[in-house]
């Protein structure tokens, strides 16, 4: 079988301990199962000397290619920058911290072989000794990003994945996004997906730029991500709805503000409760979610106008 040529992304952020070994796993491990290969090193900021580091490491080989930012930026931002650098058909994140093992490589390639667009690795035995902590919240989350995204996965988080560079094709990435890249590759090019096992390695150097308190920022990701996936072309839909609910709300108070106002057994008059107040609250509320979505239409209409979307949507043409 034809070995297929790839461009290893590896964003580096105070990894200085770990670089030269895991470049050398790479090389070793890419020199028998690929043709042409490149792995681009993207330093977001690092405060250490791994930018040094990777100088060193780039001036030993003409396959390593660095891309060097001016502040820190995040994981998605480096991610974003190797993909639109990256120059061969198949593209692989992978972290810098040795805990995705390259050796895995192999694996990942072997079943885009069998026709799939992404391959996505999952760490079975991450998080042994803390169920409660670190498990089970990871087994949470995973399951409500597949459910919302309709893409299931075992292991979002999970940076060691494959990607044919065509699924990828327009994709910015913002914010902390780049673990939703196989939903995206879904939605805009019915990317064919599966997973594989991979080993998991805790860290040798440093210390993790990771913790529970990222919990927050994945949840609100989320939100970003369903509005995307569903009301992205629609807007309309979702701000309507609330505020049509909101509405009726408000109507609903202002009713039973009146059946108040003429119960014999009930009686109060309208400034003895507070539902004229929310009745005029919700309306107002409700009319402000409605104009927010004709707004967000035009703004989504426009956007969409002002570039040729037709050319996103036609993969091939035979005598056109």
């Amino acid at each position: 079988m034809e070995k297929p040529n790839v461009s290893i992304v590896l964003p580096v952020y105070n990894e200085q301990g770990s670089l030269a070994e895991l470049l050398s796993c790479l090389h070793t491990t890419l020199a028998l199962c690929v043709d042409q290969y490149e792995i681009i090193a993207i330093n977001d900021g690092s405060h250490d000397n791994s930018w040094d580091v990777l100088k060193q490491l780039a001036s030993q080989s003409p396959r390593v290619r660095l891309i060097n930012f001016s502040r820190n930026c995040g994981q998605t931002a480096a991610i974003d920058a190797g993909i639109r650098h990256a120059q061969y058909d198949i593209i692989i994140p992978i972290d810098a911290d040795l805990e995705n093992n390259p050796s895995d490589i192999p694996l990942l390639l072997e079943k885009m072989n069998k026709g799939y667009d992404v391959v996505s690795g999952y760490r079975g035995d991450r998080w042994r000794g803390s169920w409660l902590s670190r498990k089970l919240p990871s087994i949470l989350a995973n399951k409500l990003i597949s459910w919302l995204s309709g893409v299931h996965l075992s292991d979002y988080g999970c940076t060691l994945k494959a990607y044919r560079k065509e699924v990828l094709a327009n994709l910015r990435l913002y914010g902390d996004m780049h673990r939703f890249i196989p939903a995206y590759a879904h939605w805009n090019h019915s990317a064919k997906i599966a997973e594989v096992p991979v080993s998991y390695t805790p860290r040798k150097h440093g210390k993790s730029n990771y913790g529970m308190g990222r919990t927050w920022k994945v949840l609100l990701d989320l939100l970003v991500l369903k509005f995307f996936a569903d009301y992205s072309r629609r807007p309309i839909h979702l701000f309507g709805s609330m505020g049509f609910i909101s509405i009726l709300g408000g109507l609903g108070a202002g009713l039973l503000s009146v059946y108040f106002k003429f119960s014999v057994v009930y009686h109060k008059d309208f400034v003895q409760t507070p539902l004229p107040v929310l009745m005029v609250m919700l309306v107002v509320v409700g009319v402000m979610l409605i104009m927010m979505g004709l707004l967000a239409e035009i703004l989504v209409r426009t956007y969409f106008e002002s570039r040729d979307r037709e050319s996103d949507k036609i993969k091939e043409t035979v005598n056109i």
